[in-house]
């Protein structure tokens, strides 16, 4: 028992100590300092599952001018992108509390709401126009593909001809370059530029000098109209692309980097987005709802100008479920031991399996940033469920001296099935876990773009099984079809999967390593009859 308590003790200051430096507060430049206001920001007033798509959707009064009393101490502009489902009201409360509106309207390849939106806008534009920074004609029309250039370059003059305010196009860098009759058309040049989507994607110390390069460039290239940047931002949260990591502390870094060029070089700069917009999550993954200066539930700011910001905020209490769990891992192994007498191995393998279950904290805390919708969640909570399960069951294997079983042995005939209810626990939690492997891989090979590396939970889940299979002697006995064919597809995806997503990826080479913990703990599997 005291060379458990050692290893207990052992773990837990191993799960501190991380959680300690994982929450440790990231320092920040100084993008704005007090009483400076960002020159424009993108609001939508769409809370939780509430859409745009949905055409019922309205916006109450009461609640836009909510937002806006609180985005009126951070800026003096707001961007809205459509003219209806509420944001009509956007326009008179913006008047009312002293912002200006670069007020946009929804180009579509449909003429007839285009030509709704339009003349929606137009009303509006020209009932406010003390509270109009500019009309902005159409958002990534181009990108999309919804209209031709010369289209689109019409769409601009007909709305030029029918206000008095400024007119505006906005659309991804690269879009105007390939344009140049659209650029013609509007009164200046509104330009996004996002670091994390980019083709290449950029890594969060370049952002900023990637931000101001490309608008030197765009600004040569368009020589005697100004060049505003329409949409600049990070996401909190989601899935890395090659070295982009998203997280509060690289937001927060990037937007105080691309402020600070913006007022050292004079660019006006609108910042995407005020609210984090829970909807995005269906057309972009977990990324799409998070890039938000708030959060969307409980309208919080996510930091403050040059203070430190961590991407654990609440690492103190997941470091102390994780201790928690790692105990209840060491209570269950200890309980169902075989012998009093538990040699060394076996206490390094439980101890290893508390580790990984030290996970569970990131784990519960990515369940709901990662999950939408009834498949959403039930994938997440899946993952969760192995997460848990693995370290405790496995654990109490390990000290029953119980071999994982073939999957034979739980779904075959039923007079070769075992009776043995702990390994059915087994077997079930490692057939769970390679089915959520698999899904995980085949989904990161065939449809990568916005999925998530589940890396945490499938640690979780995969290290117990791969401790298992090294640290127990293996039955005599064949390999299962199932559990080889598992193994191969896992096999051939990591290779893929690391390669697709570069080196520079570590959500990725994580995840690759607990897929390929899984694959070496199924090929390990042996027939374990009698």
């Amino acid at each position: 028992m005291r060379l458990g308590l050692v290893c207990l003790a052992v773990a837990a200051t191993f799960i501190a100590s991380v959680w300690a430096w994982l929450g440790a507060p990231v320092a920040m430049p100084q993008g704005l300092h007090p009483g400076e206001k960002l020159w424009c920001i993108s609001y939508a007033p769409f809370r939780g599952l509430e859409t745009p798509f949905n055409v019922e959707t309205a916006i109450p009064a009461a609640r836009i001018e909510q937002d806006l009393t609180q985005l009126a101490k951070l800026t003096d502009c707001v961007r809205i992108y459509s003219a209806d489902q509420g944001l009509e009201h956007v326009l008179p409360i913006a008047q009312k509390l002293g912002l200006k509106v670069l007020q946009g309207f929804w180009v579509s390849g449909d003429p007839i709401k285009t030509k709704i939106q339009m003349d929606l806008a137009i009303d509006l534009v020209n009932r406010y126009p003390d509270a109009v920074r500019a009309l902005v004609v159409g958002n990534e029309v181009l990108l999309r593909g919804d209209l031709s250039a010369p289209d689109l370059a019409n769409l601009i003059r007909q709305s030029k001809a029918r206000v008095k305010v400024p007119v505006t196009y906005a659309d991804v860098w690269e879009f105007w370059l390939r344009s140049r009759e659209v650029a013609a058309a509007v009164d200046f040049l509104t330009i996004h530029i996002l670091p994390y989507w980019e083709d290449f994607p950029i890594a969060t110390a370049e952002a900023g000098a990637h931000v101001a390069a490309i608008h030197r460039q765009m600004a040569q290239a368009f020589a005697g109209k100004e060049v505003i940047i329409g949409e600049v931002g990070w996401p909190s949260a989601g899935r890395m692309r090659e070295g982009a990591l998203p997280s509060p502390g690289n937001q927060a870094r990037v937007i105080q980097d691309v402020l600070a060029l913006a007022k050292r070089d004079n660019i006006h700069v609108n910042v995407i987005e005020a609210y984090d917009q829970p909807w995005k999550r269906a057309l972009e993954g977990t990324v799409g709802g998070h890039w938000g200066f708030y959060n969307d539930a409980d309208r919080a700011q996510k930091f403050e100008w040059g203070l430190g910001v961590s991407n654990h905020p609440h690492w103190k209490l997941q470091a102390a479920g994780g201790i928690a769990f790692a105990v209840i891992v060491f209570g269950a192994a200890w309980i169902y031991r075989r012998s009093d007498i538990i040699p060394l191995p076996l206490w390094l393998g439980v101890t290893g399996n508390a580790i990984a279950g030290g996970l569970i904290g990131w784990t519960v805390a990515n369940v709901p940033l990662e999950s939408l919708y009834l498949a959403g969640w039930s994938r997440s909570l899946a993952y969760a469920a192995v997460a848990v399960a693995s370290p405790i069951v496995v654990s109490i294997a390990m000290m029953r001296g119980t071999a994982l079983p073939r999957f034979s042995r739980l779904l075959g005939p039923l007079s070769e099935r075992t009776t043995d209810r702990l390994q059915w626990v087994l077997g079930v939690v490692m057939i769970a876990t390679m089915l959520l492997a698999l899904i995980c891989a085949l989904g990161l090979v065939f449809d990568p773009r916005y999925r998530d590396f589940p890396f945490a939970p499938l640690t979780a889940a995969a290290v117990p099984f791969l401790l298992h299979s090294l640290i127990m002697p293996r039955p005599a006995g064949e390999r299962g079809a199932a559990e080889v064919l598992g193994a191969l597809v896992l096999a051939l995806s990591v290779p893929y999967i690391a390669f697709n997503e570069m080196l520079t990826n570590w959500q990725a080479l994580w995840t690759c390593v607990a897929l390929a913990a899984v694959a070496v703990s199924l090929i390990q599997v042996r027939d374990a009859r009698g």
